[in-house]
């Protein structure tokens, strides 16, 4: 199951950078809708690998970086996320106080599954909106990133 969760976080680091690139080089196209989505992606990856290690979840989910930063924190949460799948049995159980006012507790591999859940929803909305700025939406399917990467 480690091995799977590499390679879905592998797969999530590299859509994301592909989207970086194209917002870094037509930054005049890019929607704040856009910019918007891609930081709340990047945000909530790092606040579920805060959680995951009881860490307080800061950022705020919808806080604006800087493109130069957001590939950094990208980077950074890729990395985080990996040694947190080699240092933990997916199979334990987090627990937080509270989210929205209840108390929370999943497996750490339903959590870091949510993670790419989220991602890949938010990256939808993102080639909606490439799409109405007139931009070609990145092709960020895990199943032609796998089959690019067999070629």
């Amino acid at each position: 199951m480690k091995t799977f969760f590499q390679s879905l976080f592998e797969y999530n680091h590299n859509v994301n950078r592909q989207l970086w690139e194209v917002m870094n080089a037509h930054a005049d196209k890019t929607s704040e809708k856009a910019i918007r989505l891609y930081n709340h992606i990047l945000n909530g990856h790092q606040i579920w690998n805060n959680r995951i290690e009881q860490r307080d979840a800061v950022p705020d989910v919808w806080y604006i970086h800087s493109l130069p930063v957001c590939r950094d924190l990208d980077l950074a949460n890729y990395q985080h996320t990996l040694d947190i799948i080699r240092q933990f049995d997916l199979d334990d159980v987090i627990r937080h106080p509270k989210i929205k006012g209840k108390p929370f507790s999943k497996k750490i591999s339903e959590v870091l599954f949510h993670v790419v859940n989220h991602s890949t929803y938010h990256r939808g909305q993102i080639a909606t909106e490439f799409r109405q700025s007139g931009l070609e939406p990145v092709m960020t399917d895990f199943i032609f990133y796998e089959r690019k990467g067999s070629e």
